[in-house]
């Protein structure tokens, strides 16, 4: 499976923090944004990534992350010069995807907690139709809202609906069978101008091909598009990790914790930034592995 991460949105919703830097990546408590969805791609063992950034902004993304050689990925950088909606991704990145699978990460999407990474492996693993998430909120008219019938089985998906006809929604991360860049192609754009994922998944409904897994409550979301929510992504970040004692979104220790690097190239990336809180926690965690 192959993975590929949209981070050319401009952040419009939060100017003027955005006016000279693209959303993915500004600082959420201790890393980049673009870490997060990263980290989750590591953790399922997805290394061949693609990048799709804005064109102003690629030199940054490849002098903050490079080839991925530091934790074990290979990356692939791609230039989205107009804004098309997220099914643009399919047909930005339909050479690369090469007919494989691949699971579409958000760039501005954090998860984080307990019992996501089984539900991240069962996902990977599904090899037929798409696979999304069904995450719960409280308002849910800003996102794509599924509804489900009386068995739990799902019989539509809407896009910011006004009137939601249940109070799931799905996050930012898909994963999607060969057919996907096919099925991208005849999304016709949506009333505000762009190819809306939610065609992409709702063409997969029609062919009874689409399932919908429910979060955990354990399981914390955010979506990052506005001051509140990244202030609030940052807040139980850090929560998180002083409750813990553990990292959220650290890239060489998920590498290496699924076999992506080695303990000495750790060591090598803890070296280089040993100064800071982050590289004083990579060269702890890599001496417990002794």
């Amino acid at each position: 499976m192959k993975g590929i991460i949209l981070a050319a949105g401009k952040g419009t919703r939060l100017y003027p923090i955005t006016h000279c830097i693209c959303k993915p990546l500004l600082p959420v408590y201790d890393k980049p944004m673009i870490y997060y969805p990263l980290a989750l791609l590591l953790e399922m063992g997805i290394t061949d990534i693609l990048l799709i950034v804005p064109p102003e902004d690629e030199e940054a993304f490849r002098n903050l992350l490079g080839t991925g050689e530091n934790f074990g990925a290979h990356l692939t950088y791609i230039k989205q010069y107009e804004k098309r909606g997220i099914a643009d991704a399919f047909l930005l990145g339909e050479d690369f995807i090469a007919g494989d699978r691949v699971c579409l990460a958000l760039g501005d999407n954090i998860f984080f907690g307990g019992g996501m990474r089984k539900k991240l492996l069962e996902a990977r693993d599904s090899t037929a139709g798409a696979t999304v998430f069904g995450c719960w909120m409280d308002d849910p008219r800003p996102f794509g809202v599924v509804e489900f019938d009386e068995s739990g089985r799902v019989i539509s998906i809407e896009e910011k609906p006004q009137e939601p006809k249940s109070n799931y929604i799905i996050p930012g991360l898909y994963f999607y069978d060969s057919r996907v860049c096919e099925i991208a192609k005849h999304v016709e754009p949506s009333a505000r101008g762009e190819l809306e994922i939610t065609a992409v998944n709702n063409a997969y409904l029609e062919l009874d091909d689409l399932h919908v897994v429910a979060l955990d409550k354990e399981v914390t979301w955010f979506d990052t598009g506005n001051a509140n929510t990244l202030l609030g992504a940052a807040c139980a970040i850090r929560e998180y990790k002083l409750s813990s004692g553990r990292e959220v979104g650290c890239l060489e220790e998920t590498a290496y914790k699924n076999g992506l690097i080695t303990r000495e190239k750790l060591l090598a990336v803890a070296e280089k930034i040993k100064m800071s809180d982050y590289g004083k926690y990579l060269m702890e965690f890599a001496e417990k592995t002794e």
